[in-house]
């Protein structure tokens, strides 16, 4: 046979081998996010007895019904995250931690997170300023007109988590310029210097893309994903008196609620 020939018959042949080869790997890939899930829904719910240490990839591989290569590969994906770590002669740990935030009650993240630790407030920028076309029409107050405007750093435990842009209209935001902001949140000040309740909040949950302010301010790699919470919060009279845009760090935060369905 010519070589040729050959040549053509042995690419032939290949070809088949070839496309399954990928096949096998996108499958292998597929089932590795699958388990990637699931193991990230055990570490943050502390699913695995050991503490801190992730089961020997031989078990998780026998529990899960997985070869060791997709175990592997799950893992690998979850160190991408920077929620495990693999240590000689340790095994597979976990190296960070996620707090939970839910969206099913209005609180404030002091109240939200006071279970895991202590919430401190970097106050960065306080005081009026002339309220930009779409902030004024969310809290209805003429194009123009002051509010006040806070951004703060939030630290829990002494780590940055998020990075709060804040608008108050101005006939209740003066009341807080001499509140302490530092330790105390705004939900709850809002509620005492008014005398009122607060009542319900519109929020709109994101990924956006860490630009270089927000990044530096939070200790993230710059253009790392972010959890942006846009939140509307109204009196218990409707009227709107606190626009938030919250952005968390989004390997230390998780957002969860119930859901109920209605048609």
């Amino acid at each position: 046979m010519p070589p040729a020939d050959r040549i053509r018959d042995h690419a032939g042949l290949g070809a088949p081998t070839v496309t399954a080869q990928r096949a096998r790997r996108r499958l292998r890939a597929d089932r590795a996010r699958q388990l990637a899930d699931l193991l990230r829904h055990q570490i943050l719910t502390d699913g695995f007895p050991a503490a801190g240490t992730l089961p020997h990839e031989s078990i998780l591989a026998t529990e899960y019904r997985a070869s060791r290569n997709t175990v592997r590969q799950a893992l690998d994906l979850l160190r991408a995250e920077g929620l495990v770590e693999r240590l000689p002669g340790v095994g597979t740990v976990v190296v960070a931690q996620k707090y939970p935030h839910g969206l099913d009650r209005l609180m404030g993240l002091a109240e939200t997170l006071h279970e895991h630790g202590r919430v401190s407030n970097e106050v960065r920028t306080m005081g009026p300023v002339p309220a930009p076309a779409p902030v004024a029409e969310r809290l209805r107050v003429p194009p123009g007109t002051d509010v006040l405007y806070i951004e703060r750093l939030r630290r829990l435990n002494g780590l940055p988590l998020s990075l709060d842009l804040t608008y108050i209209p101005l006939d209740l935001g003066t009341a807080l310029l001499s509140c302490d902001l530092e330790n105390t949140d705004v939900f709850r000040l809002l509620e005492s210097r008014t005398g009122r309740r607060l009542g319900h909040a519109d929020i709109t949950l994101e990924a956006v893309n860490a630009d270089a302010h927000t990044a530096t301010v939070l200790q993230a790699p710059r253009g790392a994903a972010v959890l942006m919470l846009e939140r509307l919060t109204h009196l218990a009279d409707g009227r709107p008196v606190d626009l938030e845009f919250i952005r968390f760090r989004g390997d230390r935060i998780t957002m969860s609620g119930l859901l109920h369905r209605s048609l």
